[in-house]
């Protein structure tokens, strides 16, 4: 018996999760692993059976197990029972899904194996193969586009991604016009605009406007990706709340434009935190920032400190709504009341609320 090989390996966008195809003599299989400093949050390899190269045994493949070698897949489960032709590592492509923590295999064209976002957050291992037709330990049948979400949410990321590489196709000029028209009707002519994704994929950007009294600051290109982790979160809720812009706002009178600027590239970061984290942001969320304004320690988002007369309507992007969260610094104090509790970032903001204190920021006191 051969040694593995592993015959195609490629990371996620921000490397923090890597895919990778191995295969022996005698089966095939299709794995996610986490990077090591996030094996903390993520201990667990997720494997998936991809097929066998050799006939399928009559029972589970224990002996297999208990050699720590990738176990076949039983005779019973399996669409091929003779074994198929080990994979050409030219053929092997893998496909990460648009929030970055699923992905798939696909292989001469076809799909073979899907492994989904959101199997990375519970304890155990869910995935689904094309070689497979009954459910076992192993895996799931992955079916069709018409029997299986997760086979059709395989195409629509492969036309995704197709789209992005098509010059012609391209969504980005018409999400961003459409993004800066929300902010332009609302705060006025976009006076400045500073690219925040480093060269790198997705296009992301901050647009500064102002009026008399107050400087904005808004993410563009935020939303084309939705968070991780959303799905298994809040589950049919999810395509409400997956795709976000942030706004940051300072008052004229305290702030010159030059420091209105530094304090809103807090914004650059926290654009990538829920890729870099593997997380999501949501009402009420709190952040660490060296990027706050002197005397505070990060910030709280949320959009209930932005009143209804100053609520904008953003477009959708690809059919989800898209939330827009104004960011607002927090002192020490209440930053860690915010974390210290369930649902303390909600009350956090109730309390700025009662304290008359809204998504532009000025001077204040701590409310906690």
């Amino acid at each position: 018996m051969r040694q593995s090989d592993i015959v195609a390996e490629v990371s996620n966008d921000k490397q923090t999760l890597t895919a990778l195809v191995e295969q022996d003599n005698r089966v095939v299989y299709f794995y996610i692993f986490a990077r090591e400093d996030l094996r903390d949050r993520f201990p667990k390899m997720r494997a998936c059976w991809v097929r066998n190269l050799v006939p399928a045994p009559v029972n589970d493949d224990t002996d297999a197990m208990e050699q720590g070698m990738a176990p076949m897949l039983a005779a019973q489960y399996c669409r091929n029972l003779e074994g198929e032709a080990p994979l050409d590592p030219a053929q092997i492509q893998i496909l990460w899904n648009e929030s970055d923590d699923g992905a798939a295999l696909w292989y001469q064209g076809l799909l073979l194996a899907v492994i989904p976002g959101w199997s990375l957050y519970i304890d155990h291992s869910v995935c689904y193969s094309a070689g497979c037709i009954k459910q076992n330990p192993l895996t799931f049948p992955l079916g069709s586009a018409s029997t299986n979400a997760q086979c059709e949410l395989a195409e629509k990321t492969r036309l995704f991604w197709r789209d992005w590489q098509n010059e012609f196709s391209n969504p980005w000029p018409k999400i961003q016009r459409k993004l800066l028209e929300s902010y332009e009707d609302r705060f006025g002519p976009s006076l400045k605009y500073y690219l925040i994704n480093q060269g790198s994929w997705p296009p992301m950007a901050i647009s500064q406007h102002e009026d008399e009294e107050n400087y904005y600051f808004f993410t563009v290109g935020m939303s084309i990706r939705p968070m991780p982790q959303i799905d298994i979160v809040l589950n049919d809720e999810a395509e409400k709340h997956r795709r976000i812009e942030l706004a940051f706002s300072v008052g004229k009178e305290y702030v010159t434009e030059e420091n209105a600027v530094q304090m809103a590239s807090a914004l650059s970061g926290y654009a990538q935190v829920p890729w870099t984290t593997l997380s999501w942001l949501g009402e009420g969320h709190t952040l660490m920032s060296p990027m706050a304004p002197l005397g505070f320690e990060g910030h709280v988002i949320s959009s209930a400190l932005c009143g209804p007369a100053d609520k904008m309507r953003l477009p959708k992007i690809y059919g989800d709504p898209v939330n827009q969260f104004w960011v607002s610094p927090v002192f020490t104090s209440e930053l860690e009341f915010a974390q210290g509790k369930p649902n303390g970032g909600f009350e956090l903001v109730a309390a700025m609320i009662e304290n008359d204190i809204g998504f532009v920021f000025a001077p204040r006191s701590a409310v906690i």
